[in-house]
């Protein structure tokens, strides 16, 4: 099936539906969704975006900017994931506390928005890590039409640089949650942490960037086309010391850079 007969399958399956609201972080595989749904549903689909300390705030505005910018109804609502029971824990299945959360509230908004379904941006090539969030998703009747149309990261690119969507190139986002090694507690302070270093490096040119955090350690990931950034001493010294005064004592490159779920590498699944 090409990707252009996986983009009508979508567009048959999401107007099947007669309306939907959307699980909408402003990321790339979100913001996809949400255009074909409006293309499809137009004033049918509301776009729903959590507001929490693990969502940066530059994060939020380029959310809020997207539907603007296409007039979708867009509603914002709080969601603090560190008031969840054990979130803080920072559990193996912290996803799950997340989304279960999160899914409870968007059920709330599309039954005072008098929609039918809800759906979310998981895609094809994420049935192959640890995402323990799926399983919040299929207790709650969520739908995940990216991935029924076994849609890829790569193929939701072209569709939307085809599309004309700005995000097309975004770098992919996950909460600033998966920063942290499971076991690790969450805290407020520690969150605004990595929110600075991570903004720091992206103020530095970086563009796909992870802050980990070890305890008194930052371990950045960027991607490797960008690793000779770091043999500027100006860049290296910067970071250092403004990485410092954010509260690391030692900062770390990522010898194998920038992958998603880096932080999964360590279970036993």
């Amino acid at each position: 099936m090409s990707v252009f007969d996986k983009l009508d399958f979508l567009k048959t399956n999401i107007k099947s539906l007669g309306s939907a609201a959307v699980a909408f972080s402003g990321g790339v595989d979100s913001s996809f969704l949400l255009k074909v749904a409006f293309d499809v549903l137009g004033k049918d689909v509301v776009a729903v975006t959590a507001h929490s300390s693990t969502y940066p705030e530059r994060e939020m505005n380029e959310a809020k900017e997207f539907a603007a910018s296409y007039g979708i109804r867009h509603r914002i609502i709080h969601s603090e994931e560190l008031d969840v029971e054990g979130f803080s824990d920072n559990p193996v299945n912290r996803c799950y506390l997340c989304k279960n959360e999160l899914y409870d509230k968007i059920q709330a908004v599309a039954k005072e928005e008098n929609v039918k379904y809800i759906l979310e941006g998981s895609n094809h090539d994420d049935l192959g890590d640890y995402r323990p969030g799926l399983k919040a998703v299929s207790e709650h009747g969520v739908l995940s039409p990216l991935k029924d149309a076994l849609l890829t990261k790569d193929e939701i690119r072209f569709l939307s640089k085809e599309m004309g969507l700005n995000t097309w190139d975004k770098p992919a986002f996950a909460c600033l949650s998966s920063r942290f090694p499971y076991g690790e507690k969450i805290t407020h302070q520690r969150l605004r942490m990595i929110d600075r270093a991570e903004q720091l490096l992206m103020d530095l040119g970086f563009k796909q960037v992870r802050v980990r955090f070890h305890g008194d350690i930052a371990r950045i990931e960027v991607g490797q086309e960008q690793f000779l950034k770091f043999i500027d001493s100006e860049i290296r010294e910067k970071v250092y010391s403004e990485f410092k005064k954010i509260g690391f004592m030692y900062t770390a490159l990522d010898l194998k850079g920038y992958r998603t779920g880096s932080m999964n590498e360590g279970l036993k699944l």
